[in-house]
């Protein structure tokens, strides 16, 4: 898992039958995960999304990146794309959940909105597209969502 924050996500991931490694770039946060879920089945790892441990490439069959690439500045996002297509195992697949936006608005504060065309890089990467949805949350008022799922041949 991209970005684990505090793992609530990753412990569900777990509880659901999945065998999970999440990461974040922030110590403090994998700090919290272990302390906030000291019995966990997670491996919990920090690292650095932009330069993934070496034995992580090729080596997940399922990747789930949940608003991560959002709060990356614009000019990063093509490279972490990369990063996390890297991850993906052969016949693996990836999961993204990120706010979306049309390429005519805005880009907004962070976190940014993405545009179709940035999740078009997995495709450049070898992952082909599965499926892509749009969607309004049920924030008030409703956030545009981008769900997006690749898999590698």
């Amino acid at each position: 898992m991209v970005g684990c924050g505090l793992g609530d996500d990753a412990e569900e991931l777990v509880r659901r039958g999945f065998d999970v490694t999440a990461f974040d770039i922030s110590q403090t946060a994998i700090d919290w995960c272990r302390s906030r879920f000291p019995a966990s089945r997670v491996t919990y790892v920090t690292a650095d999304l932009l330069d993934t441990p070496p034995a992580w490439n090729s080596r997940f069959s399922w990747v789930f990146e949940l608003y991560t690439l959002q709060v990356l500045p614009a000019e990063l996002r093509s490279a972490a794309v990369q990063q996390i297509a890297g991850l993906v195992a052969p016949h693996g697949r990836l999961l993204v959940v990120c706010r979306g936006r049309d390429p005519g608005e805005p880009e907004g504060e962070m976190p940014w909105p993405l545009r179709k065309e940035e999740l078009e890089v997995f495709k450049a990467c070898g992952l082909q597209e599965v499926f892509f949805d749009e969607f309004l949350d049920d924030e008030n008022p409703p956030v545009r969502r981008f769900r997006a799922e690749y898999r590698r041949l």
